[in-house]
């Protein structure tokens, strides 16, 4: 149960099954009922299984041993985000997205917090895990990080100078 709850769940639930079950086996072995090396092969004769039903903000899980429920939980599930765009409009771009930022914010040096939120906006527009090389949030965390090295406001790099390249 153990292993099946972390390959489902990526961990051991606190309350689940298989932490109850291990706490109930060590209570039992405490207790005298059974050896350390005593057992059965129930989940490996009968199978173990996981699984999982989605609600709008509720995650249920439900595992048994064969055909009998050993235990059910839930846990709160993130909501999608709405769609920012009506139905039969275009959505806005990321190029479009950083020209008003640029319009908006441009005369502002470059600080950690606008590369994080550039490379951010990168890594979601090209459904990426990583920003690419050379791309606008490289770009903004190399001015980020020159700015963090220059004394003078004037002479760092202003948001508008990454932004519209």
């Amino acid at each position: 149960m153990q292993a099946a709850e972390t390959i489902m769940l990526g961990k051991t639930e606190k309350g689940a099954a298989a932490s109850t079950m291990q706490s109930a086996a060590a209570k039992n072995e405490r207790a005298g009922f059974v050896g350390h090396d005593q057992g059965s092969d129930v989940g490996g004769d009968q199978g173990v299984a996981i699984s999982e039903t989605h609600v709008p903000g509720r995650r249920n899980i439900t595992e048994s041993i064969g055909d009998q429920v050993v235990g059910k939980h839930s846990a709160a599930a993130p909501l999608a985000p709405p769609s920012m765009a009506g139905e039969g409009a275009d959505g806005i771009t990321i190029g479009e997205a950083l020209d008003a930022a640029a319009l908006a914010a441009g005369r502002k040096p470059v600080d950690w917090s606008d590369a994080a939120a550039v490379q951010a906006a990168e890594i979601r527009a090209a459904e990426r895990t990583t920003t690419a090389l050379g791309g606008v949030g490289a770009e903004a965390q190399s001015a980020a990080t020159l700015n963090a090295r220059t004394s003078g406001s004037e002479d760092k790099i202003k948001l508008a100078d990454v932004l519209t390249r």
